[in-house]
């Protein structure tokens, strides 16, 4: 089995966080009361050997902090690729990621074996803008060998000053030989939504799930309303790919937008929390009525998924694309006292309406699509049609999805269009729905 040590990252150019992307999207921070008199004498008499016995005859000389802080971090990291010792400063790097704004690289990596291997790519941040992709394995940073080394130590050598250059090798699957990679850091500015018009069908692309993503939501998806009139609008595609998450909350908001009051978006469950259930509040629902598509791929994580699986189960939304990434667990902060960190905990898992744990299993799409090169010309005698395409949809509206593609190619943005196959195939997929309701309801 593989030893799998998750740490979504965005590397900062102060330091360099290796907390998961995740860290504060599914974090609580809360004080645990337990009984100390459960941990046998025996087995404290059996850590204070082993510490004893490193202090005294290790090669080199460690503090008795370094120790405990070293027995902290081995004890939760041995429990899953999620728990982990938070010293100080990696607490106060939680808070800046929370804000959607900090130095760095924008990159989301976990370990694999003992190899670093990329999530996802941050949009419009050095990593995406360098070409890294997801499932890229970093074997190389200023060519000096990374495989091997912990999460820790890539965050180090990755670190920096905004301005300064970093050299990353990577392998990736398909190419023969290793890909070298010049990143600049700079300080990261994560716009949390982006919204694009497709003629009468709204785009909105959330990148992560920051404090400022359900208000982006709203702004953007009401920017929209304006220009193209709300009784014009046929659908809304909702862009979930690569983004590896964020916080509970705003997954919770974004969710409720869609949902009919008193619908259930995502349940919490654990060991020493009482089961807890999440239901939309909200009276008004965002697009009512209309078709929505959300898209995702392997580099959708955690909040991601809570969107996708609450609206995909509540049967308001078709999710296309490939699974998701699958964490599904809840961590908590607890707090050990000054100066002396905290426990990044798992304490829950979640689940999606229907009952299912993301947790290792991800999201399964209704219509699964990898992503493809649309092509501008095509022999006839190459690709006789759709079906011949790789990552091709099955539409039985193929006729309806024509017509429509026709009226699409004078869009403004048709450039994007062009260049994402899932994104096209979703907006067909809207366009055969209302055009096929049109003609139904005639």
């Amino acid at each position: 089995m593989k030893n799998l040590k998750f740490f979504a990252i965005i590397f900062s150019a102060v330091f360099i966080g290796f907390i998961s992307a995740l860290s504060f999207s599914q974090i609580q921070v809360k004080t645990i009361k337990f009984d100390e008199s459960k941990i046998t004498k025996k087995n404290s008499d059996f850590l204070e050997q082993v510490i004893k016995r490193v202090k005294k005859d290790y090669v080199e000389e460690k503090s008795d902090d370094q120790l405990a802080e070293y027995a902290a971090s081995g004890i939760l990291s041995a429990l899953d690729p999620h728990s982990s010792y938070l010293n100080d400063e990696a607490l106060r790097e939680i808070n800046v990621q929370t804000k959607g704004e900090f130095g760095g690289l924008g990159i989301e990596i976990t370990q694999e074996a003992t190899v670093t291997k990329v999530i996802s790519a941050i949009e419009d941040t050095p990593a995406f803008k360098a070409g890294i992709k997801t499932g890229d394995y970093i074997v190389k940073i200023n060519d000096k060998n990374a495989i091997g080394l912990s999460i820790e130590e890539v965050v180090k050598k990755l670190r920096g000053k905004p301005g300064t250059s970093v050299k990353i090798t990577v392998l990736r699957k398909g190419e023969k030989e290793p890909l070298n990679k010049s990143l600049t850091r700079q300080i990261i500015k994560v716009k949390a939504v982006k919204s694009a018009q497709f003629k009468d069908i709204v785009y909105i692309k959330i990148n992560t799930f920051s404090e400022q993503a359900s208000l982006g939501l709203e702004n953007e998806l009401n920017k929209l309303k304006q220009k193209i009139g709300i009784k014009n609008i046929k659908g809304l595609v909702l862009d979930l790919r690569n983004n590896p998450g964020g916080l509970l909350d705003q997954a919770i908001k974004i969710s409720d937008a869609f949902l009919p009051k008193d619908s259930v978006i995502v349940s919490i469950k654990g060991r020493s929390i009482e089961e807890r259930e999440y239901r939309d509040a909200q009276d008004e629902v965002l697009l009512p009525n209309l078709p929505i598509v959300v898209l995702i791929n392997e580099g959708s994580a955690s909040a991601s998924e809570i969107v996708a699986g609450a609206l995909q189960d509540n049967k308001r939304a078709v999710v296309m694309g490939v699974k998701s990434f699958g964490k599904g667990s809840v961590q908590s902060v607890i707090p050990l006292g000054e100066k002396q960190g905290a426990l990044r905990l798992t304490t829950s898992l979640y689940y999606t309406p229907s009952g299912k744990s993301i947790q290792a299993h991800g999201i399964e799409p209704n219509i699964v699509l990898s992503n493809a090169k649309i092509e501008k010309q095509v022999d006839k005698f190459d690709r006789d049609s759709e079906a011949d395409l790789k990552g091709h949809i099955e539409v039985q509206l193929q006729q309806a999805i024509n017509d429509a593609k026709k009226e699409q190619l004078s869009d403004d943005n048709i450039e994007l269009y062009s260049q994402d196959y899932q994104l096209a195939r979703a907006i067909d997929l809207i366009r055969g729905v209302a055009v096929f309701n049109s003609k139904v309801q005639k």
